[in-house]
């Protein structure tokens, strides 16, 4: 069946992306989302990455302590299983997931799913991080959060390591990270290799 593109009324299914720095509040507009949809009595579903365990290994937490239950997986295909009878998938830490998920993303869309996804953007060299380029790419809609830079009070874009490790995923909070304006970041990683 063909649809005219000047349909009336809101189609269902579509991919929303939350992405930013740490410490800006992706997680926290994650669950804040699906928060809402479970008040419309929306059935829904959360998925996170089996290696994010920071705060919990059954939780979506935000660094503020909101929590929802979740499904820890280890590919993001397993999601098309899992997410049956749903009307809103929300899958956090989406960075950490395999290449995968964008087109696990539009197989939920097309099946009618409201699709929430939170993730880091770039990683802590400030290259583009995981599925997250893909995902921006096929999303309806994004949503950029920012933090607050700790060291100017601009707005932070980018997560700065704290520590000389290089290995490109590593778990941490404010111990090994640290939430800074692209100046700051810049002026930081010059100092680094001096």
């Amino acid at each position: 069946m063909f649809l005219e593109p000047h349909f009336k009324g809101q189609r269902n299914g579509w991919i929303e992306v939350i992405c930013g720095s740490m410490f800006s509040g992706k997680t926290e507009e994650l669950i804040r989302r699906l928060k809402r949809a479970k008040i419309a009595n929306q059935r829904i579903e959360i998925f996170k990455p089996l290696v994010d365990t920071r705060y919990s290994e059954e939780h979506v937490v935000s660094h503020d302590a909101n929590t929802l239950l979740s499904t820890p997986i280890g590919h993001s295909k397993r999601i098309l299983d899992l997410a049956k009878d749903v009307n809103v998938v929300g899958i956090d830490e989406a960075q950490f997931f395999d290449e995968a998920l964008p087109d696990v993303c539009q197989e939920l869309a097309l099946r009618g799913i409201r699709v929430i996804v939170a993730g880091l953007d770039m990683d802590f060299k400030g290259n583009p991080f995981g599925p997250m380029p893909n995902l921006l790419a096929v999303a309806e809609y994004i949503t950029k959060v920012h933090a607050i830079c700790q060291h100017c009070g601009n707005l932070a874009t980018h997560s700065y390591r704290l520590t000389s490790s290089q290995q490109r995923v590593m778990l941490g909070e404010k111990d090994v990270y640290e939430a800074r304006c692209r100046t700051c970041y810049h002026m930081g990683n010059i100092l680094d290799l001096k």
